[in-house]
């Protein structure tokens, strides 16, 4: 079992999926990219100056396992998989061999995307709020034709949202702090795409993968 902090928290991350023809498909956890690589369904790409590198599993393990040894590399640049019988780098980028699905061209309207387009803070009171705190709000009610839509939907704290009720935010009282659109990137993506360890992913990402899904 593997009780390594620092492992945990790596197998927690994020790697970038690419179907067999190096277009960006999904976003999934280092943890189910490693059972992909082991099973043979997967192979890295890694990114080193602009050059692409493609490995199977064994030889990123031989690969990392050099790297794990390296006096002249800053061990603090990578993130590892340590276990009692090998340790190996974290993946940032996998490319499946046999699928060849193209990302969806429209963005999935939910509440973890809703919730990361307006950063967690409510709409109304512009506080930024843990997640079991929040709700989402139809700005115009339902029950008076209102839309379920990234244009009419914003988040909002449950405080904020027991005072509007079944009532536009200037009956309540309540101003918007912005006007809501829908995003023109999967606002999820925009958010790893901030972490530097990840900034390798943006060689791979076209216009329609910023509306694939991410895990």
């Amino acid at each position: 079992m593997i009780k390594d902090r620092r492992t945990i928290t790596a197998l927690n991350g994020s790697v970038l999926v690419l179907n067999r023809f190096y277009m960006a498909v999904h976003v999934i956890s280092v943890r189910r990219a490693i059972v992909l690589l082991y099973r043979e369904l997967a192979e890295v790409i890694d990114v080193d100056q602009g050059r692409y590198m493609n490995y199977d599993f064994d030889s990123w393990l031989e690969l990392s396992q050099l790297k794990s040894i390296d006096e002249t590399l800053n061990h603090d640049d990578y993130e590892w998989i340590r276990s009692p019988n090998f340790e190996i780098e974290v993946p940032r980028i996998i490319r499946l061999y046999r699928y060849d699905k193209v990302p969806r061209l429209t963005l999935r309207f939910n509440r973890r995307n809703l919730f990361a387009r307006d950063n967690n803070q409510c709409q109304y009171c512009h506080k930024t709020f843990p997640l079991s705190q929040l709700s989402f709000d139809h700005i115009m009610p339902r029950s008076r034709g209102g839309k379920t839509s990234w244009e009419n939907v914003v988040c909002c704290c449950l405080k904020c949202n027991s005072k509007k009720g079944d009532r536009t935010p200037e009956e309540a009282g309540l101003k918007l702090f912005r006007t809501p659109t829908k995003p023109k990137q999967n606002p999820l993506l925009s958010v790893k795409l901030d972490n530097p360890k990840y900034e390798v992913w943006r060689s791979f990402l076209g216009n329609s993968s910023m509306t694939m899904e991410v895990v």
